[in-house]
């Protein structure tokens, strides 16, 4: 088995993120003890809620099983026949719009989720803009929410903000929906004003996996109800309930690294790759405006961007980088999850691959 160094940030594909040892001793308890799943699902949803202010919260397996039993919990409204034949055709108010620049593909593709959930993918907009005119002008007798994806996968430019989404959702009768799987504040999206708000537990929580998805009590009673059919799929084990529980006391209680501590350490990392010949190395900020700063490396000379990345895994460690720029001839180095010796590593390696 090959050893990593994570440099591209929580991704999925590297299982996200590491857990404390306080979150694996919540996991052990979970895994020791029996409970009534039901009832633990409703009492730690209960103090997750009080924790973050809002009326109630629904620990799931994932973000993106919170995006699929979000979309059928508004679609069924609480209909129990709908929870338990998910496609029925009684229902045919099934259209979840979304800005056209937020139907993504993060892993999958956003919409495969909204067709999981039962929904139709109706785009807004365009695909370099929507504002919320764009939005209304979408929204017929058929839409069931509109869905707003926050996220650096998405386009960043001329795109409306979850407030005006907020104030459209709110003109017009339909629940807000936000996935904001990576985002790092548990308070603003519900405080903008959304219904249901979906969270990632492996990524800025730094949880086991899970996903979490925390708003109105209505809307949430509906969405523990899609346990009865489509989250059946998606169930999560007591273990993994209690450790991500931990892990948002933590996060509450410790935050996460700030965007001045990730500078202050790329620093040394950046002088010194300005040193290997063919290649240019700076501090940028994340794509999508959040507190956290990269290194990016611009590649030149005999070998491309690509060929580069390649190489990086190619040994043991593999390093792993943010490839998203490689056609522009950038890698970006995410160092959330490096230590210092890890990114002598990584300098190392990258002296190795330019020679």
């Amino acid at each position: 088995m090959k050893e990593v160094i994570n440099a591209s940030g929580r991704m999925t594909i590297l299982g996200v993120s590491k857990v404390s040892e306080a979150v694996l001793q919540a996991q052990r308890f979970g895994g020791e003890h029996f409970f009534e799943m039901a009832d633990l699902s409703e009492k730690t949803g209960a103090y997750i809620a009080q924790l973050l202010k809002v009326e109630d919260a629904q620990i799931v397996s994932s973000a993106s099983a919170g995006i699929a039993q979000s979309i059928a919990a508004v679609i069924g409204q609480g209909n129990r026949y709908h929870a338990y034949h998910p496609y029925t055709e009684r229902i045919t108010k099934r259209e979840i719009v979304l800005p056209k620049g937020h139907n993504v593909d993060y892993g999958t593709p956003v919409e495969v989720m909204v067709e999981q959930g039962g929904g139709r993918v109706k785009e807004a907009g365009y695909a370099n803009m929507c504002s919320a005119d764009h939005l209304e002008m979408m929204i017929t007798d058929e839409t069931a929410a509109i869905l707003y994806i926050k996220s650096h996968h998405t386009v960043q430019k001329s795109m409306l903000s979850v407030e005006e989404a907020a104030v459209v959702a709110k003109r017009n009768h339909v629940p807000l929906i936000v996935d904001a799987a990576a985002e790092e504040d548990l308070f603003f999206y519900s405080k903008a004003g959304a219904d249901l708000v979906i969270y990632s537990g492996a990524k800025a929580i730094e949880g086991p996996s899970a996903g979490l998805v925390i708003g109105k009590k209505t809307e949430i009673e509906w969405v523990r109800l899609q346990g009865k059919g489509i989250g059946r799929a998606m169930k999560i084990g007591k273990d993994n309930i209690l450790g991500f529980t931990q892990a948002i006391e933590d996060y509450l209680k410790n935050g996460s690294e700030s965007g001045t501590a990730m500078k202050l350490r790329l620093e040394p990392f950046i002088e010194a790759v300005n040193q290997i010949n063919g290649l240019t190395a700076s501090i940028v900020q994340d794509g999508a405006g959040r507190d956290i700063y990269r290194g990016s490396v611009k590649v030149s000379g005999n070998q491309t961007a690509k060929e580069v990345i390649t190489k990086l895994k190619t040994e043991s460690p593999a390093v792993y980088t943010r490839e998203y720029q490689a056609n522009n001839g950038i890698i970006e180095f995410d160092v959330r999850s490096v230590n210092e010796q890890e990114m002598r590593m990584i300098e190392k390696r990258l002296q190795e691959i330019m020679k």
